[in-house]
């Protein structure tokens, strides 16, 4: 009796209506993490993340439109096509993170197979729905099955999306979110074939089933060698060691290691090697620092000095910062937690920035620094950015009039500021707008330099409220570097790196006028990519 009462429980819950429903939710689920999986892979292998989310993305919705169209020439065998997709699927999404690793390590061309891997899934994705929808009119009439299975498929999106955002990318990664997937799709593909036996017409359903073993067994093979071979992609993509690598829910954090040296990358571009890096970190701080304390200063707290680092999760700068007595806060901003907590654990990075982030006068937040500066009401004498290159609209946001608006007005009135610029020889015009839109939010600017030797000649900005820009240069030069230790930076030093020859910029750029950058005109950032970076 209890026997029958179950079956019968079953069989009324597993209706074809239901089960149609059900692999539409899912699929609508796996279907916008693939799109979010490709767009991420894209950005990290091709740059440029709004361009490439954009591209893939719709690349996908009109691929969805072309397999729309092409399963209206099916009249036969909907179900046993539907499951067929499910089951390509599942392989395609399953591997598109170990295809594009694997050939990325062998072939330059892998935007082809990116997007390559977009048109197949989006197709597949496509020819599904008006396949679920016709198979449905025989269970419910048109108003009632056309909202229906829509309103599934919609809602798998907003699953998927949450669970990209939050579990998939953090936590899982790459590696194995799209093999969770594939297997999503795999068990739609199996829970129809089981539960609407009674509709398959002749040797179909003994084929599928042969079929689908063969593919859970293929999907089994990669998720056990799926690690190795991210693993080697990644190598080739970098000439030295891997010893640590991580994808955190903001970019890929990969350290590789030459000998007793170590180089920190960010979605695959160098911040730092140990090689060298004081030859950054020094000017970065160290002239500011210096003017700070030269400085007399009304609102200092018994002359010691309120310290902002925007950016810098490595530590380094906070490290240089640390060599001065007459500290009364170091505030350090960085966005990414795993980057922060790299700079606190990582036997590694905490011997190159000597514990730094670990210091009680350093206080860690991790927060966007646009946000942090809108929200806080505090002062400081002396503010540092150490942001990477704006290649990104999302980087480029903190390099705007806007982002310097705000911090002119954090900045105490006798204070400096000081952010990293990039080249002023390989993206002269970026490092022009830089210091244009600092002028335009009233900064009083002076342009630095210096080589580093693994990233080539490299530059920062000064600004203050105060001094004009050429008694600001004054200043910086008249500075006597002789009471901190440094590797490199001395008296001499800052001479150089204060000082640019003549006519260090070619005619052309002499007579292109930047912009000035903002959130709504964000010209910086294509400044960047017209840079002479292939002299680099």
């Amino acid at each position: 009796m209890d026997n029958n009462k179950s079956r019968f429980s079953f069989h009324s819950f597993w209706t074809p209506s239901r089960t149609l429903k059900i692999a539409l939710f899912a699929t609508g689920l796996s279907g916008i993490v693939a799109e979010y999986i490709l767009s991420t892979l894209a950005t990290y292998f091709l740059g440029d993340s709004v361009k490439q989310f954009t591209l893939i993305v719709s690349v996908m919705l009109f691929s969805m439109g072309l397999g729309s169209r092409l399963s209206q020439f099916f009249k036969k065998n909907l179900i046993e096509l539907f499951i067929a997709c499910e089951l390509i699927l599942s392989l395609l999404v399953s591997f598109c993170s170990l295809l594009t690793y694997g050939i990325a390590s062998v072939s330059e061309w892998i935007g082809i197979v990116i997007y390559t891997l977009s048109i197949l899934i989006g197709l597949l994705i496509g020819f599904e729905i008006p396949l679920v929808t016709r198979i449905n009119e025989n269970y419910e009439e048109l108003r009632f099955n056309i909202s229906s299975v829509m309103e599934k498929d919609y809602y798998g999106s907003l699953v998927g999306g949450m669970f990209f955002a939050f579990i998939g990318l953090p936590f899982i990664g790459l590696t194995y979110t799209p093999f969770i997937l594939g297997i999503i799709n795999f068990l739609v593909g199996v829970l129809v074939l089981f539960t609407l036996s009674p509709l398959f017409e002749g040797n179909w359903q003994r084929n599928l089933k042969g079929i689908s073993l063969l593919v859970l067994g293929v999907i089994i093979f990669g998720l056990v060698g799926a690690k190795p071979i991210v693993r080697y992609g990644e190598q080739k993509r970098y000439t030295d060691k891997i010893v640590y690598e991580e994808q955190s829910r903001y970019q890929k954090i990969v350290m590789t290691q030459y000998k007793n040296d170590y180089w920190l990358y960010l979605n695959s571009h160098l911040q730092f090697s140990t090689f060298d890096e004081w030859l950054y970190h020094e000017p970065l701080v160290h002239p500011v620092m210096q003017f700070a304390n030269k400085s007399e200063n009304q609102s200092k707290k018994e002359g010691k000095l309120d310290v902002l680092i925007l950016g810098g999760g490595d530590g380094c700068a906070a490290r240089e910062v640390l060599k001065y007595n007459n500290i009364n806060s170091i505030t350090l901003v960085d966005l990414d937690p795993a980057m922060t907590k790299l700079g606190k654990q990582n036997p590694i990075i905490k011997k190159v920035n000597q514990n730094s982030l670990n210091n009680k006068r350093v206080k860690v937040y991790n927060n966007d620094a646009f946000t942090f500066l809108a929200d806080s009401m505090v002062f400081y004498d002396v503010m540092i950015v150490d942001f990477p290159d704006p290649k990104t609209i999302e980087v480029n946001r903190l390099y705007t009039l806007e982002f310097y608006q705000l911090c002119y007005q954090h900045l105490r009135p006798q204070g400096i500021f000081v952010t990293q610029a990039g080249s002023p020889y390989y993206a002269a015009k970026a490092f022009d707008c830089i210091e244009t839109t600092m002028q335009a939010a009233g900064f009083e600017t002076l342009p630095m330099h210096n080589q580093v030797l693994t990233m080539g000649e490299w530059g920062w900005i000064v600004g203050n409220k105060t001094l004009k820009s050429q008694e600001l240069k004054k200043a910086m030069q008249s500075l006597k570097i002789n009471n901190i230790e440094t590797k490199w930076l001395n008296n001499d030093a800052m001479l150089q790196i204060t000082s640019f020859g003549k006519q260090w910029k070619t005619n052309e750029q002499q007579i292109d006028k930047v912009e000035v950058n903002t959130i709504h005109n964000p010209v910086l950032y294509r400044y960047y990519h017209e840079g002479n970076w292939y002299v680099y």
